[in-house]
């Protein structure tokens, strides 16, 4: 990749909100974004014209599909009272409202523009879930991965099983990424699932109390997430609580030129690393245990950023599956090849552990509406560094965050780093 350039103005999160992730069947994208936006513009301080904002950037993956909707973004605009404004749509599968974070990035430090609005959204469960893995198979190579019958969990089970090769990981080393994501979840009033994988446990225990059938023998969690009939395989090695749901959902982001942010807070946080990397298809990929656009992202966020791996102290990562949490952390260069799935067991990135990632319960359990996942990482992030994030707020300091939004495969991949000052 060419030499990272510096940002050329300083660009500041000014305000962040999200509407809840789950199933909306009553709802359409336009009204999870109007809620998105007003939990958005509850969050400014002191507030913000309407007026003020010069430019919207929407990511958003296939409204098309779902919901037989193209040019969603001017459509969004005027739902939030903002045509004539220029509107602009970014899609790049599951990385979409990254790169659409990024484009309001280079939009104010161009000096293009002062303020924008970034957003993300899309609704996925009108759909049936055979139609929703046709609709996400497109985000795929269609003329080699998914012509050779790979679906989405298929070519992430085939990663798990390479870097169990590698590197001696077990299948149900994989339950402490569930675990603690279900955990966190259930502390996000906005998550898809807020329960814990102890609370759902209990739920059915009670369901067969009250059906008259026989009581599952479950010790621990572990050995829920162990039975088939409760925890199913969808690819092997990957179970069903391995895998992010499908959802619906909206994020907003207020961006803001750094000269202006304190007009709105006293507390911004800071964009001072944005990198983005492509890489081929899995055809041509050498190595299944890690994502190369990954590693490249994160190195141009670092190189812009002046800072490294070991400074980020919270991150939320793109675990669409379990074992992607796993090899992001490492391609991120938090932790060696090999060792992140051992740092996940022994609570390193738990919660309440030394470097946190996935406070907010991550894709596995926020949800994963695909084009509101890189916006919906942020808001988290503002949360937690603004010290907002109620009772599941971090116990480290967090100076500097990071958030990782994947496309695809793996061809698509962005990475932004925060500062609180």
């Amino acid at each position: 990749m060419a030499t990272t350039k510096s940002l050329s103005r300083g660009v500041a999160v000014v305000g962040a909100g999200m509407s809840k992730f789950g199933v909306h069947k009553d709802k359409s994208s336009r009204d999870l974004f109007v809620e998105a936006y007003q939990a958005m513009s509850a969050s400014v301080d002191r507030g913000f014209d309407l007026a003020e904002i010069e430019a919207v950037f929407v990511g958003n993956y296939s409204s098309e599909f779902f919901e037989g909707q193209g040019h969603i973004a001017p459509i969004l605009a005027d739902a939030v009272g903002l045509v004539p404004l220029p509107a602009t749509r970014i899609e790049d599968a599951c990385a979409s409202s990254g790169a659409a974070i990024r484009q309001g990035v280079m939009a104010i430090a161009s000096g293009l523009h002062d303020l924008v609005l970034v957003g993300g959204v899309e609704h996925m469960t009108s759909l049936s879930t055979a139609q929703v893995t046709d609709a996400l198979s497109a985000a795929g190579d269609m003329g080699f991965e998914m012509a050779s019958g790979f679906t989405f969990p298929g070519i992430f089970a085939a990663m798990a099983s390479a870097y169990m090769h590698r590197y001696g990981m077990a299948p149900a080393d994989l339950h402490s990424i569930t675990l603690k994501n279900h955990a966190n979840g259930a502390l996000n009033p906005e998550a898809h699932f807020t329960q814990a994988i102890s609370d759902i446990m209990a739920a059915r225990m009670e369901a067969a109390i009250k059906n008259g059938s026989p009581l599952p023998e479950w010790k621990d969690e572990n050995a829920f997430l162990e039975d088939e009939a409760a925890n199913p395989f969808v690819a092997w090695p990957l179970r069903l609580f391995d895998c992010a749901p499908i959802s619906d959902g909206a994020a907003c982001l207020l961006l803001a030129s750094a000269e202006r942010a304190r007009a709105f807070t006293d507390d911004p946080i800071y964009v001072i690393g944005s990198g983005q990397a492509s890489d081929y298809s899995l055809a041509n990929h050498t190595d299944l245990t890690n994502m190369r656009a990954t590693r490249l992202a994160a190195q141009a966020a670092y190189e812009m950023a002046g800072v490294s791996p070991m400074d980020i102290r919270l991150a939320e990562v793109h675990d669409c599956f379990t074992i992607a949490e796993i090899i992001a952390t490492e391609d991120l260069g938090f932790f060696a090849p090999g060792t992140g799935y051992r740092m996940a067991e022994d609570g390193v990135t738990a919660r309440d552990g030394p470097r946190p990632v996935n406070s907010s319960g991550g894709l596995k359990s926020k949800g994963h509406p695909v084009g509101a996942t890189g916006v919906g990482q942020v808001v988290e992030i503002w949360k937690q560094m603004r010290g907002e994030a109620g009772p599941r707020q971090v116990k480290v300091d967090v100076p500097l965050a990071l958030a990782h939004n994947l496309g695809g495969t793996g061809s698509s991949c962005v990475v932004h780093i925060f500062e609180r000052r």
